[in-house]
């Protein structure tokens, strides 16, 4: 009994003893750091539309590469400073401008 695999179930690379082609090997991607790669970083929502437009726009930042990051940041630091700056906005008359009434004495 011969548990020997028949040759013409043999790979072509095994058969009569000669070496078949080199295997080729596939070659790598490139990593290039620069490229676009999404953080996946979540992004909650606070319940202020003007915050959360900001924050959503961080994810533009996904699709470019590293040099463009800047123009985002800057641009979601800009909205975020202007929400900041109206919540100190009082609603109604403005204060009187000049100086404050003197104690009574």
């Amino acid at each position: 009994m011969n548990d020997s695999v028949p040759e013409e179930e043999l790979p072509e690379a095994m058969t009569a003893g000669e070496p078949g082609p080199p295997a080729e090997a596939e070659p790598e991607p490139a990593h290039d750091p620069a490229a676009p790669a999404p953080l996946n970083v979540p992004r909650v929502p606070t319940g202020d539309g003007d915050v959360d437009a900001g924050l959503g726009r961080l994810a533009d930042a996904d699709h470019l590469a590293t040099d463009g990051h800047l123009e985002v940041y800057e641009d979601v630091h800009r909205g975020l400073r202007d929400a900041l700056t109206a919540l100190d906005v009082r609603p109604g008359a403005p204060a009187p401008a000049g100086r404050p009434p003197a104690a009574a004495q």
